[in-house]
């Protein structure tokens, strides 16, 4: 399967699915027997290396989109994605749900773009939008930490503070606060341990709690 024969602009473009929950399979394949599909385009099949990219494209779209900085197009690395998933195809030994197994491939290539790119040390007061000041006030005037989860007015800031962190920081806060996914789930979605997504955890919120409290300090 070459780059060329690979669309990942949105499957079925006309009627493109929108993305379900970040990090979680479209609906459309649960209960897919993935074996006989993945056989199918081992053989070089291309109605099933198609099938694959349909069936995947809103899980990989939502944790590419979830994981790079903001305003970034998920596209490219999508598609890097995808090639990485046919090329490691014949490696797939169904130990765990290949949507994991693919939701891992695209988690590291996350991980690897932001490496590549340079984390800003902190946030500034200047880079604070007028929404941000009103949530930061709120969390100041409450004495309560800032709330990461879903739909929160303190998303757009807690997606800044992110971006000062390291990849790995950023990666599993991602998935621990802001998509709510256990211990155990970053475990099989990244590969990596379990002490090693706590103590990672930890030190990373602590960093935002220092970088609040520094905000805090700048507020006139």
């Amino acid at each position: 399967m070459t780059r060329e024969s690979i669309d990942c602009s949105s499957p079925r473009e006309a009627a493109a699915p929108d993305p379900p929950a970040p990090g979680r399979p479209d609906e459309g394949a649960a209960g897919i027997d993935w074996d006989p599909l993945l056989q199918r385009a081992r053989d070089g099949e291309r109605g099933a290396s198609q099938r694959l990219v349909e069936l995947l494209y809103p899980q990989l779209f939502s944790i590419i989109q979830n994981h790079l900085p903001r305003g970034a197009d998920p596209r490219d690395l999508l598609q890097e994605v995808f090639m990485k998933m046919f090329a490691k195809l014949a490696s797939y030994r169904a130990e765990q749900p290949f949507p994991h197994w693919v939701a891992r491939i695209a988690l590291h290539a996350c991980h690897d773009q932001l490496r590549r790119q340079r984390a800003r040390p902190e946030l500034r007061f200047s880079d604070l939008s007028r929404a941000d000041l009103d949530e930061l006030g709120a969390v100041i005037a409450a004495d309560r930490a800032l709330d990461p989860g879903p739909g929160r007015d303190g998303l757009a800031l807690v997606q800044k503070l992110l971006e000062t962190l390291k990849p790995q920081e950023r990666i599993i806060l991602q998935l621990l606060d802001l998509e709510q996914k256990s211990v155990r789930e970053a475990c099989l979605l990244t590969g990596w341990g379990e002490s090693k997504i706590k103590v990672t955890a930890m030190r990373a919120r602590r960093k935002l709690n220092t970088q609040l409290k520094r905000l805090e300090g700048e507020i006139p």
